[in-house]
């Protein structure tokens, strides 16, 4: 078993492109060499600013011989069907075998094909993957048609120590390769990949980037704790900066103690995006103005020319920082909110100043659900967003909501309010944290609920993998700030809407006052106006139309307006799939959750889990294992007898007509279960309803053992049946047994 050595070597790499190309280029071989039928044990790929390198180990030297039997045309078939057959197959006439079958006989043509060997196969596949190598963006140089991310400029190519020979656009394949651009000098010769990453080693190339990696890392916490400082660790730069160096050295450099004055995150923003630098903090937790950043080379000076230019590029890049900050916090946010109103959300959802008047009115109705404080919340929800038109999040859009805190702090804002801004956009992802404060989670709840109703009122939805807006990932926000803060969101009172419709009423607003068509439709539209106290008057008054008149759906005829309201269920489905992933990502079954969403009683997706952990602990039991074989045992026979017959067998049950005895205790348990259910779930004690459940297991078992349900009598079998669908009723106070597997 040999080994196949492939280094491509070119100009510098753009270091986010490394690593999915180190895993294009192992895909591409180890695919292409299987087809050819050549088998590997193991490969290994890694990727430098000027290398990929692929090792397959353990490689056959020649794929196996293959026989292909290929039928052919009868044996009196015309003649030309029978040359055509013998020049597909390259054979003669006289190497067909004959064989009989209930159509006649045949001619049968047996292929044998030698394997090819896995020098040819090298050979063959690797200028091909090189030709169409699938990069993001390439170029061409030169005269020569070859595109590369960068010019490429030699391939060593070796199997069994052997250079493996072809050539691509000029370029012959080899078994030299280079070191260090300024640490080494002449060509490396290699022939298998042992002594290719010991020689490159040698010539100041670490080939293996998790190395690299971990050498940056181990040398700036050194370096830091040499100087009594600690270096903030930032995983992504990490990773970026080993991707630009082969050889690295960690130096110190500093800037001027004055910039410490702007915001922290600025300065770790400002020297990680232009300089690729990892900043430092103290033993107290504050920011220093020391920095460690990453040389490729190791310099005769000790590093002072490097470290040098590295401080004035940071200087002037903090300069710049510390001008937009002066500059932000001298304009009032309150000041900032007309210039929203220039800044399109979205063609279709209009400015960012109208979606944050939508915001606020629900931050204001999410904060009385939650017990938050109401105006507080709305202040914050108003100004969320000004920050958008400040010249640092111009300057650097990762750190909206973060300076929206500062600037409000320096302006003598409530900390609550300040602390809501940088939240409201939380969580943004799996990792990321929850806002902590109950202000910060109504504000936070309304901007991605606004966000998702909006994309949906307009057909904007997520196809397949592509979501363009991100709406899973607000939908999952939702779901871990609703879950993980234990907030109530849903139907309360006697109200009809879900929290979800609550938020369809700016947008209809804006469908009545942006329509221009029909003026019959309109007319008909405003039938259905009211003052605020008409039919369908919902507790959160929706904006006023004109005239000061209430639009009250979902009445409205307008075009655009039903099927938003339609899409709302759509939605809410789309929110509680989000729930699905999050309650299997901690182990809940996924049965159970469809059980208690199949019941469409609950919007309020707090008690959803709720009755999933209360179902899942009474399954754990012998009385709720007992009960679900009961009653998919009911749910059986009903489904059976009913499309037999073509009819529900949804009506009351006649007590005259219960003549066993166990039918009466059934139908006698049943009613007390039922109500003892009804009234534990109206009082959100899903345990007790569990256990008023259970108690239906002996009845049921009873019935089944004493009771034949398709009884001659037709009527005490329908009336029967109709018991059957009072176990399924009761047990529905719960759940939907019949989703639920086992």
């Amino acid at each position: 078993m040999a080994e196949l050595l492939l280094e491509l070597f070119s100009e510098e790499i753009p270091a986010r492109m490394q690593s999915k190309a180190a895993d294009d280029l192992k895909s591409i071989i180890t695919n292409a060499l299987v087809e050819a039928g050549l088998t590997y044990e193991g490969a290994q790929v890694h990727a430098t600013p000027r290398r990929l390198v692929l090792s397959v180990e353990g490689l056959n030297a020649k794929a196996a011989d293959t026989s292909e039997e290929r039928k052919g045309p009868r044996i009196d078939a015309p003649q030309p069907a029978i040359d055509g057959f013998l020049k597909s197959t390259g054979l003669r006439l006289d190497q067909l075998t004959i064989q009989e079958d209930k159509k006649g006989k045949s001619y049968i043509a047996i292929i044998k094909k030698s394997g090819r060997t896995a020098t040819d196969v090298i050979a063959e596949i690797v200028p091909h993957m090189v030709r169409n190598f699938p990069w993001p963006k390439s170029m061409r140089w030169g005269s020569g048609t070859l595109r590369w991310i960068r010019p490429l400029q030699s391939i060593l190519c070796t199997f069994d120590g052997e250079v493996v020979p072809f050539e691509v656009e000029g370029i012959q394949s080899g078994n030299t390769t280079m070191g260090h651009r300024f640490l080494s000098e002449g060509t490396i010769e290699a022939r298998r990949f042992d002594d290719y990453a010991g020689s490159l080693h040698k010539a100041h190339v670490i080939v293996d980037a998790n190395a690299r990696m971990e050498t940056i890392r181990a040398d700036a916490k050194n370096l830091a704790f040499a100087q009594g400082l600690e270096m903030i660790e930032d995983e992504a730069l990490l990773k970026e900066v080993a991707g630009l160096v082969e050889w690295p050295v960690v130096l110190m450099g500093s800037f001027d103690k004055n910039f410490l004055s702007v915001p922290p995150e600025v300065i770790i923003t400002t020297i990680k995006n232009n300089q690729k630098c990892f900043c430092l903090r103290g033993k107290d937790g504050k920011l220093s103005n020391h920095y460690l950043l990453v040389a490729n080379t190791i310099a005769s000076d000790g590093g002072k020319t490097i470290i040098h230019g590295n401080n004035k590029v940071i200087a002037a890049r903090l300069s710049d920082a510390k001008f937009f900050w002066d500059q932000d916090r001298k304009v009032k946010l309150e000041d900032l909110l007309p210039k929203l109103d220039a800044i399109t959300f979205h063609a279709k959802l209009g400015s960012q100043g109208e979606r944050v008047k939508r915001i606020e009115a629900q931050a204001g109705e999410i904060a009385k659900t939650i017990g938050a404080d109401i105006e507080k919340s709305k202040l914050a929800a108003r100004l969320a967003k000004a920050d958008l038109v400040t010249g640092m999040v111009g300057e650097f859009p990762e750190l909206q909501g973060l300076m929206g805190r500062y600037i409000a702090l320096e302006q003598g804002i409530d900390p609550e309010v300040a602390d809501a801004l940088r939240d409201h956009y939380k969580p943004q992802g799996p990792s990321d944290s929850i806002p902590v404060s109950k202000i910060g989670q109504a504000v936070a709840l309304a901007d991605k609920l606004d966000t998702l109703v909006g994309f949906w009122a307009i057909d904007e939805k997520p196809t397949g993998s592509k979501d363009p807006f991100a709406l899973r990932r607000a939908a999952l926000g939702i779901v871990r700030v609703v879950m993980e803060c234990g907030l109530r969101l849903g139907k309360s009172g006697s109200q009809e809407t879900t929290f979800v419709e609550d938020f369809l009423w700016p947008h209809w607003h804006r469908v009545v006052a942006n329509y221009s068509g029909d003026d019959v439709l309109l007319a008909s539209a405003k039938a259905r106006i009211s003052n605020g106290h008409g039919e369908g008057q919902h507790k959160h008054r929706p904006p006023k139309g004109a005239n000061g008149i209430t639009i009250i759906p979902p009445y409205g005829e307008l075009p655009g307006w039903r099927e938003s309201w339609s899409n709302s269920n759509e939605l809410f489905n789309f929110i509680i799939d989000r729930l699905k992933v999050y309650l299997k990502d901690r182990g809940a079954r996924h049965d159970l959750i469809d059980a208690v969403i199949a019941l469409n009683s609950e919007d309020d997706i707090l008690m959803v889990v709720r009755r999933v952990e209360a179902l899942s602990k009474f399954l754990d039991t012998d009385d709720g294992k007992n009960l679900l074989a009961g009653v998919k045992r009911a749910a059986n026979i009903l489904r059976i007898e009913e499309k037999k017959d073509d009819k529900k067998y949804s009506g009351d049950v006649n007590p005259a007509q219960l003549i066993k005895g166990g039918e009466k205790a059934l139908h006698s348990a049943i009613s007390q279960a039922s109500a003892l259910a009804r009234k534990a779930v109206e009082h959100e004690d899903f345990e007790g309803a569990m256990k008023a459940i259970a108690k239906l297991r002996v009845p049921v078992d009873e019935f089944f053992e004493g009771v034949i349900v398709n009884d001659k009598d037709a009527t005490f079998r329908e009336n029967r049946l109709r018991l059957l669908n009072r176990i399924r009723e009761a047990t529905a106070e719960v759940a939907d047994f019949s989703k639920i597997e086992g």
